[in-house]
């Protein structure tokens, strides 16, 4: 495996859900690429930090932000194991995101159940990169929860 594919990035975005998995929070990981570079990588922390906003791609936005000294990240890709809710397709388009490669979809809160593309017009998208591990880590979650 090429060190600078999506499929190596993604695998940097499994391993953050992996560490969400393992702080009971919903596994969801994510990692910002600029130049084959991992310049942001987060998971969701929505209960570490008692924030409903601290998704993994939130998060990871933040860090790319602050690491480039920019608002936008129109050079960069982000690598994201769930494709992203509304709130952070909202962000991604603000932020000029160059590529975004989710995994699995998501069929009851992902942007695309909305008509309207809520991406930046130049966004990139490749859906699907990882799905089944990410499902599959998503679905352990879950059934954690309902034990």
């Amino acid at each position: 495996m090429d060190i600078f594919s999506d499929e190596y990035f993604m695998r940097e975005a499994l391993k953050e859900a992996r560490k969400a998995f393992d702080l009971n929070e919903v596994p969801v990981g994510a990692v910002v690429v600029c130049q084959n570079k991992i310049i942001g990588r987060a998971h969701n922390q929505t209960e570490q930090l008692t924030d409903s906003t601290a998704h993994a791609e939130m998060v990871a936005i933040t860090a790319a932000s602050n690491y480039l000294g920019s608002k936008y990240l129109s050079e960069c890709t982000l690598y994201v194991t769930l494709e992203p809710c509304v709130m952070c397709a909202g962000a991604l388009h603000w932020v000029q995101l160059q590529k975004l490669v989710f995994g699995a979809s998501d069929l009851q809160r992902g942007y695309s159940l909305i008509e309207k593309n809520l991406l930046h017009p130049r966004t990139e998208v490749v859906k699907g990169m990882g799905a089944v591990e990410s499902k599959e880590l998503l679905n352990q979650f879950f059934a954690k929860l309902r034990e």
